[in-house]
């Protein structure tokens, strides 16, 4: 395994200082955000598509630091009912630049669609009751989901790229193994989880679990911690919708890796990776609000060197 990390984390540093910076914490390549729910500030999306110079200097700030380009990452919501057609742009340009860099990996979001054709707002279903329900998430799958997803896979097909990476995230219609395992079914599988354990903490469910119900459908691994806190959690459940500096008030809060959970579990975590055949990028993101972006980094950094497999097993039967 090596260790990657989403260029966001560094958001506060310009490009060529966020590579050094990356390089310097012993990172081994950058996920490069592109655009949709990120300013993107380390990277213009129409100039790299455009000239054929831009992107030669931009592989060569990567290859002059010996830093890979994990992955472009165009998350965000291209079913979004008003804002779907811009954003499913990017993910578009995003794929095609992929091409052009000979990136095989895009990460991204399901999307979300909403609860009718006359929806402005995404709607999340999360519960059985009413009954009509059932009759949103059928026509969001059926009419939004399913269609998007196929075409999204030729454009992938035609521009290069193997592995189309979807995050199990809350607000998205694939949010966890039945649902990435749904869609995979439906469209192949070019599609498969960016396996963020994160979201699952923060959900109730069991990241090491998923890694084995997944297999070989993980494309992909973002390594993101979670703290609970159990004294809200007894009051108000994991649904938490307050403001997400406000670390004491909330349920949960995305923290520095070991911070949430130790160094034991990310342990376990990265071996399941290994047992069910993951042997790729553990791409950082830091989100913690309380610690620096530097230092969250170099403590994750630090966390993963002490816990991830890293030589090819010489065993012999």
């Amino acid at each position: 395994m090596k260790i990657g990390m989403v260029s966001d984390s560094l958001g506060n540093l310009a490009f060529e200082p966020m590579l050094d910076a990356a390089a310097q914490l012993g990172i081994h390549g950058v996920e490069m955000n592109t655009g949709n729910w990120s300013a993107a500030p380390h990277l213009d999306l129409k100039k790299l598509l455009s000239s054929n110079d831009e992107r030669a200097r931009f592989l060569k700030a990567f290859a002059d630091r010996g830093l890979e380009i994990v992955a472009l990452n165009a998350n965000g919501n291209q079913l979004h009912p008003t804002d779907g057609e811009r954003q499913s742009q990017i993910v578009d340009d995003t794929v095609k630049l992929a091409g052009l860099l000979g990136v095989e990996t895009v990460s991204m979001m399901s999307g979300l669609p909403g609860g009718s054709p006359n929806d402005q707002t995404p709607n999340w279903i999360v519960s059985s009751w009413p009954p009509e329900t059932q009759s949103i998430l059928q026509w969001q799958w059926e009419a939004k989901l399913v269609p998007y997803w196929h075409k999204l896979a030729e454009t992938a097909r035609a521009n290069g790229v193997t592995k189309l990476c979807i995050e199990l995230h809350g607000n998205q219609l694939v949010y966890n193994v039945p649902t990435l395992l749904k869609l995979r079914g439906e469209i192949g599988p070019i599609v498969g989880a960016n396996l963020d354990p994160s979201h699952l903490f923060w959900m109730d469910a069991d990241p090491i679990a998923a890694v084995d119900a997944l297999g070989d459908a993980i494309h992909h691994v973002h390594a993101k911690d979670t703290f609970i806190n159990p004294a809200v959690c007894s009051k108000t459940s994991r649904l938490e919708n307050g403001p997400m500096a406000d670390v004491p008030a909330r349920a949960w809060n995305y923290i520095t890796l070991g911070h949430g959970h130790d160094e034991r579990w990310w342990r376990n975590f990265c071996y399941r990776l290994r047992m069910n055949g993951y042997d790729g990028w553990l791409s950082i993101e830091h989100e913690d609000v309380i610690l620096s972006r530097l230092e969250g980094v170099r403590r994750s950094v630090e966390l993963l060197n002490s816990v991830m497999p890293v030589e090819a097993s010489d065993y012999v039967p």
